[in-house]
């Protein structure tokens, strides 16, 4: 069996445990149980929640039992970890919709083949939706120490910035009562979670300390950030989901493709199952040959392959490689390469408008230094026609040599997309529109 520990240390995947010695001999005594959450507060999975994902998966094939929890029923308070203020309370047909689809996001990274490391799946609103408060005050709170609970990162962090409601301030208990349950129905004694939910996986093991006195134990993983110390998504307009429904899976490509070369170690050793020997040639590959960008290539292959299929992989690579010159546009399907005009300049124009909005009398395609200009790759219709006198455009690949050029009909790819380029990695994409 494969030791764990070491591999996670490596990786560096351990920020926190309670024990880790004691942590290490359970895990070398036979197959433990181990769990981690995952709370419907937004439509989907991102990144940070693949760190988790990954990790039960490592520990999977170690011979582990992974259990995936939703929280059906925590996902109806929020957690506010890492929160500077009060979640809106979302509808609970709204967060029963989202457990069904983090439910399935979950599903793809764990094997339920029946054995002794077959993953599980649970909602915790299995065991909470029918507890009064009443048993839940008499049974579960009385365990929890107020001095504790207020002691607590993410609780005296809300109190330094204005306040909490007695709902969030509540959230750490249900967690800790799902780690109790979880050990009292499938012998469950590892929990992990990322570092920020720290107080909250200490909470559980203490809970089964005093309800059953036995020993369990937590573990986090680090949040992981930039080389500059920010979290991923938060300058580049959003989340980096799982869902091809909130990012296609030529944007998520990208998103791997575009890290640097500082970044790009740490990232394969988390997000990717390469050995050592393996990360150690493309952690010198990055030194030795860093304009061959082939670590990123790794990095990103693996990880779209791994969240999206071979197949949308193969899709966003080709997509990739057309878009700058190196392939067959016309070989792209047409959901494909609308993702990727979604990642570069772009304009959606209508027959016979120019650059400026005005109808051409004609009624055709706007010529090619308009539609440069519409897109932005060019600062106006003039240094468009000098970009194609000095041969540095391309419509869909090939170079433009005239600078009154207009598409043909038969240059529309899927029957309404023109593909744009200024030198070699300036791309631009335009959407025809019908004419009103």
């Amino acid at each position: 069996m494969t030791d764990i520990i070491d591999e996670l240390t490596w990786r560096g995947l351990i920020a926190l445990t309670t024990d880790l010695d004691g942590l290490r001999e359970a895990l070398d005594a036979g197959p433990v149980t181990l769990y981690g959450g995952f709370d419907p507060t937004a439509p989907g999975l991102h990144i940070g929640n693949l760190v988790l994902l990954l990790t039960m998966r490592r520990f999977q094939l170690a011979g582990h039992r992974p259990i995936g929890l939703v929280g059906g029923a925590t996902g109806l308070i929020g957690d506010p970890s890492g929160k500077s203020a009060e979640r809106v309370l979302n509808p609970r047909e709204l967060v029963a919709g989202w457990v069904e689809r983090i439910r399935g996001e979950v599903s793809r990274f764990l094997d339920f083949a029946p054995g002794p490391s077959g993953a599980l799946m649970v909602s915790n609103l299995d065991w909470t939706e029918g507890l009064t408060a009443l048993e839940f005050l008499r049974d579960i709170g009385k365990h929890f120490p107020v001095n504790q609970m207020l002691a607590r990162e993410s609780v005296r962090a809300r109190l330094e910035a204005g306040g909490i409601s007695y709902t969030e301030f509540s959230y750490q208990i249900l967690q800790a009562y799902d780690y109790l349950e979880l050990h009292r129905r499938r012998d469950c004694v590892l929990q992990l979670g990322g570092s920020d939910q720290w107080g909250n996986l200490v909470a559980g093991v203490d809970l089964i300390r005093r309800v059953a006195g036995d020993s369990v134990h937590a573990l986090a993983t680090p949040l992981i950030t930039k080389p500059d110390g920010t979290k991923y998504g938060k300058t580049e307009g959003g989340a980096i989901w799982l869902s091809p429904e909130l990012m296609s899976p030529y944007a998520f490509h990208q998103f791997w493709m575009n890290r640097s070369d500082a970044e790009v170690p740490g990232l394969l050793r988390v997000f990717t199952f390469r050995s050592r020997d393996e990360i150690a040639e493309l952690e010198r590959d990055i030194a030795e040959r860093p304009a061959a960008r082939t670590a990123q290539r790794v990095l990103a292959d693996d990880v779209t392959a791994l969240v999206h299929g071979a197949d949308e992989c193969a899709r966003a690579v080709a997509a990739a490689r057309a878009l700058f010159g190196q392939g067959d546009l016309r070989a792209l399907d047409e959901r494909t390469l609308a993702a990727a005009l979604a990642e570069v300049p772009s304009a959606t124009v209508r027959m016979g408008e120019t650059s400026n909005g005005h109808q051409d009398a004609g009624g055709g395609l706007p010529r090619v230094a308009d539609l440069m200009a519409a897109t932005g790759l060019t600062a106006s219709k003039s240094a468009a026609r000098r970009t194609i006198a000095e041969g540095g455009a391309y419509l869909n690949n090939v170079k433009v040599a005239d600078a009154d050029a207009v598409p043909l009909p038969s240059d529309l790819l899927h029957g309404r997309y023109l593909v744009l380029r200024r030198g070699k990695r300036t791309v631009g994409g335009v959407q025809i529109a019908s004419a009103i």
